[in-house]
């Protein structure tokens, strides 16, 4: 496995004194960059500016790693040149706080962002909100609460079940790992977040040695929806330890972060712990996770008995949470679905840091009168889309935001439009390989299975 491309996209995927704005007026692109608000901005704006703004919140930065140099403006460098090429203007904030579950802040300095573009551009004849993984949210939230500001909505790879099914399903996943392999970990107040995470690193990469291993690792990760694909260069592999194995690597590069650093913040910021399992049936849980079968085959070639595990995970202690915390989680990260804008949202149909569940947990709350449409990729990956994938997705909400109604939106009609643009933007980073490689659009129907766990409203 090489370590290094894989934290490299972990942190640009995670769970990615004052300076005088100053614009190069000289240039096809006009760039703006300062700071608001002690919040770091960058604004690009091509000659022939088509009215439309692109507002654009990022995931989260882990703590774990140095702070990003780099202000995103797009999930994938080439999708930006082909939007500036396309008259788009470009706008993101880095936020007060770049790390860690900073929704609060970019909640405001987003807004902050979109005033000053509008006294110091002009004001926007369309401002559509979009961003990834936790940026998802922010954009989701933006939207929601300020209907008159927005067009339109598009996220990718989102966690739209909210903060506190995201971080209830990695306390699950940690529960599972205690008590079935012993692995004495802190699910919340870590003491030591350094050791903890090193705790959990070693008991992911030990259970994956053995059949026994493998099947109690699988039955964790199911819980949680992590899926046993992890290459988005490769199908989907067939053997129970090979996709153990991968289910591995999406806890040790992505869901560590629930139980090191990036959780003891998240608790400081909360005014204590947002997470528990009192009450939570984990018998009911498997029976719905879309790596079920993956788990019955694992117990079955390993020898378990897997009722009685289930068993065991329904007697174990359980865990509280502290009810601000949780009432800070609702107001700081959870989309209700209820845009009065059009939704368009994408995801992979394999994504252990936001499973593909999120969409359907967001469907729901939007019911069937919300004015949604979600795109799916046949792709292992958090965010690992083409840049011909996201320019059909934002050409597919823009046809929506000026007919009225929905285009169709048949897989194979989709793939062709994308597969039309140039060969620039049909590549994706391979984080095994650690390198950009081709690939074709790969638009899908998929029906994910239900979060795991989601807030009861």
């Amino acid at each position: 496995m090489a370590r290094r491309g894989l934290v490299l996209l972990a942190l640009f995927t995670i769970f990615l004194g004052l300076l005088v704005p100053r614009a190069a007026a000289a240039e096809p692109v006009t760039r703006y960059e300062g700071e608001l608000g002690g919040a770091r901005y960058l604004v690009l704006v091509p000659e022939n500016w088509n009215g439309t703004l692109m507002l654009w919140s990022h995931g989260m930065y882990s703590l774990a790693y140095p702070e990003p140099e780099r202000i995103a403006l797009t999930s994938q460098p080439t999708t930006e040149s082909y939007l500036l090429e396309q008259g788009y203007a470009l706008a993101a904030s880095q936020y007060r706080t770049v790390r860690g579950w900073s929704i609060e802040e970019a909640l405001t300095d987003q807004i902050r962002l979109h005033d000053w573009f509008s006294r110091t551009v002009g004001k926007p004849r369309r401002t559509i909100a979009t961003g990834e993984s936790v940026g998802a949210i922010t954009a989701s939230l933006l939207a929601e609460r300020n209907p008159r500001r927005f067009a339109g909505l598009m996220t990718f790879c989102g966690n739209l079940a909210g903060g506190a099914a995201h971080w209830n399903s990695g306390l699950d996943l940690g529960y599972a790992l205690n008590t079935l392999l012993d692995a004495r970990l802190d699910l919340v107040r870590i003491a030591d977040p350094a050791a903890n995470a090193g705790r959990f690193t070693d008991v992911v990469r030990s259970a994956t040695a053995n059949p026994q291993g493998q099947a109690r690792l699988a039955l964790a990760n199911a819980l949680a929806e992590i899926p046993g694909w992890f290459d988005a260069t490769r199908p989907r592999p067939q053997a129970v330890a090979d996709q153990v194995f991968w289910q591995g690597v999406w806890d040790r590069f992505y869901r560590v972060s629930a139980f090191g650093v990036d959780r003891v913040a998240l608790e400081r910021r909360a005014g204590g712990n947002p997470s528990w399992n009192v009450g939570v049936d984990y018998r009911r849980i498997l029976a719905q996770a879309g790596e079920r079968p993956l788990v019955e085959r694992a117990y079955a070639e390993a020898g378990l008995d897997l009722d009685a595990d289930l068993d065991r995970l329904a007697k174990a202690p359980r865990v509280t949470p502290d009810p601000a915390a949780v009432g800070y989680l609702a107001r700081f990260g959870l989309p209700l679905g209820r845009t009065p804008v059009p939704v368009l949202t994408m995801h992979t149909v394999a994504d252990g840091a936001a499973p593909a569940a999120h969409e359907r947990a967001y469907a729901e709350r939007a019911g069937p009168g919300g004015d949604l449409r979600q795109l799916f990729v046949n792709r292992a990956g958090h965010c690992v889309f083409t840049a011909s994938e996201e320019i059909t997705a934002l050409r597919t909400l823009e046809r929506r935001l000026d007919a009225g109604h929905w285009p169709p939106d048949a897989p194979a009609a989709l793939n062709s439009e994308a597969g039309k643009l140039a060969p620039e933007h049909q590549t994706i980073f391979d984080a095994v390989g650690e390198a950009r490689v081709t690939t074709t659009p790969a638009f899908t129907r998929h029906s994910p299975p239900p979060y795991p766990r989601v807030l009861p409203f």
